[in-house]
């Protein structure tokens, strides 16, 4: 029997006609956002996990939901192996000629392209639009006068260029490069300059860029009468007096009526680079945005914590992307993706009705993190718990382990609580980094595990003791930001042959306080073998 779903830990959505930030408190880095008709459609960049691009609606840009993949796969073979920091790097979404667009930068093998006619269809297969060392952070943009271009920045790791964004000649169908083009910008001054955004507006060519790096950056504005430049340049976003920390990459998009607004990310280490939005004002006779708010007086915008939005409809339903799940639909929800490119047959949900089973793959057992067949989704607030009910059958016949159970990947690094079948037996394990903290023998049959994570990143592992009552470990695991991207949480199961099963994965906010009291007094005496489930 499957466990009821809970409601989201984060909502941003107030009820009242206000938001408050982030309104995605999870890893969404390096949005980009457009509006067709009344719906807004975003998608951000995925690295290595599968599958890649997400495809996010809303109709206020404050209630999100996760509503496709752009691709399946990486477009690469080497993806089938985890490659932290590599892969699927900040992308822009479009919509021109009755197709979206996603163009995308893999920045050791090139700029991608993917269409699709409804984005709540199949996207296709992407192309390879220019196959290039550390070109980064592409922007098609279509002119009036029906020239194409491709704005995009360096990643001084591959290309050894820095601080430029460039501009190239592309054909209309985005399917090759028409000439070198020219570097339009080129700001030391703005370090890491990068993510390139290009709009247009009464009569002037808009470069909307981060400078100053991801922790600690800011948001700049360049404008040119040609789209060649020469540019000119305002800072309008910066942390000034907030606890906000670097504003950065993200999208600027309008209203049916004509209001506009930033979604940009904050980089939270383990938590990600979880998604805000700023107000946006063009004061009358102005050439340059206010974005967020002028705390200070320095004519910056600084960004808000939080803001009324005219799109909210007070008492409506308020929602955010899925994170539980009964496993008791046909395929996956959208939340789950795998660490590397995988295989279809890794997951099953016909095999036991209301179950998810796991196909046990080969694995490294030093590296956990480093293994594609992870099933793991984004951190979805600053506290939460999540609880997963697992049943692992006998040790296979020739004496092969299984090796299973609830994973935290993080930093370079992995924790998990697991039960691993083996021909001496089942045992109970927590394995915090390559370190052993509890390794019991248990009986058959399901077992209830779960882990709680606190606004430190802390992970404290637990599992249902004899009387059904969660006791919680007392060693403590620090989630740590890792390749470009926040920690994870999800399931796992390892081997050479045979499977897990899991009854369901309960991701909320709190539990009752008589459990939490139980689970502290429980933990606060010496656990023994005779506690193990």
């Amino acid at each position: 029997m499957s466990a009821p779903t809970s409601a989201h830990p984060w909502l941003p959505d107030q009820g009242d006609g206000t938001y408050r930030n982030p309104v995605l408190h999870a890893d969404y880095s390096d949005p980009d956002a457009i509006r067709v008709g009344d719906t807004y459609w975003m998608t951000a960049s995925s690295f290595t996990a599968t599958p890649g691009l997400p495809i996010l609606r809303s109709r206020d840009l404050v209630n999100w939901e996760l509503v496709n993949h752009a691709i399946r796969q990486v477009p690469h073979a080497s993806y089938a192996a985890v490659r932290p920091g590599c892969g699927v790097w900040a992308p822009s979404i479009r919509h021109h000629a009755g197709l979206f667009w996603i163009f995308f930068p893999m920045p050791d093998e090139g700029i991608y392209v993917t269409t699709a006619a409804d984005p709540l269809g199949e996207w296709c297969e992407p192309w390879l639009l220019q196959a290039a060392k550390g070109w980064i952070d592409p922007c098609p943009f279509w002119d009036a006068d029906g020239s194409a271009w491709l704005f995009h920045a360096f990643a001084n790791s591959r290309s050894g260029k820095r601080d430029r964004i460039h501009v190239r000649p592309m054909s209309p169908d985005g399917r090759q490069l028409l000439g070198e083009g020219v570097e339009i910008i080129h700001a030391p001054h703005h370090p890491y300059l990068e993510g390139p955004k290009l709009h247009q507006r009464d009569g002037w060519y808009y470069v909307m860029a981060p400078g100053g790096g991801v922790p600690t950056g800011w948001q700049v504005a360049f404008r040119s009468r040609c789209i060649t430049g020469p540019y000119e340049e305002k800072i309008v976003l910066e942390t000034g007096s907030t606890t906000i920390n670097g504003p950065h990459q993200g999208a600027f998009v309008d209203t049916p009526t004509g209001e506009w607004w930033f979604l940009h990310f904050q980089d939270l280490s383990a938590f990600g680079r979880i998604v805000h939005l700023q107000p946006v004002v063009w004061p009358t006779g102005a050439e340059w945005p206010q974005v967020g708010v002028d705390l200070d007086g320095n004519g910056v915008g600084e960004p808000v914590a939080s803001a009324k939005n005219a799109l909210l409809v007070p008492g409506a339903p308020r929602f955010a992307p899925a994170t539980s799940d009964d496993f008791d639909a046909p395929k996956l929800g959208l939340q789950w993706q795998w660490q590397g490119n995988h295989a279809p047959a890794w997951a099953d949900l016909t095999a036991r009705a209301g179950w998810l089973r796991l196909v046990a793959q080969p694995a490294n057992v030093e590296r956990l993190d480093m293994n594609a067949h992870l099933l793991l989704q984004k951190f979805p607030a600053r506290t939460f718990t999540v609880s997963t009910l697992i049943e692992v059958p006998d040790a296979v016949e020739g004496g092969v382990d299984v090796f299973a159970g609830l994973v935290v990947v993080g930093g370079g690094a992995s924790a998990c609580i697991a039960v691993k079948s083996a021909p001496e037996g089942r045992r109970l394990v927590c394995r915090l980094g390559d370190v052993n903290v509890l390794d019991w023998p248990v009986m058959a049959g399901t077992i209830h595990l779960r882990v709680r994570v606190g606004a430190d990143g802390s992970c404290v592992f637990g599992y249902a003791g004899p009387k059904g009552i969660f006791a919680e470990l007392p060693n403590v695991f620090v989630a740590q930001e890792g390749g470009w991207m926040g920690a994870k949480v999800g399931l796992f199961a390892s081997g050479e042959a045979g499977y897990a099963d899991f009854d369901h994965f309960n991701l909320s906010a709190t539990f009752s306080e008589a459990v939490t009291q139980r689970a502290h007094e429980d933990a606060q005496r010496p656990l023994r073998e005779a506690d193990a489930p």
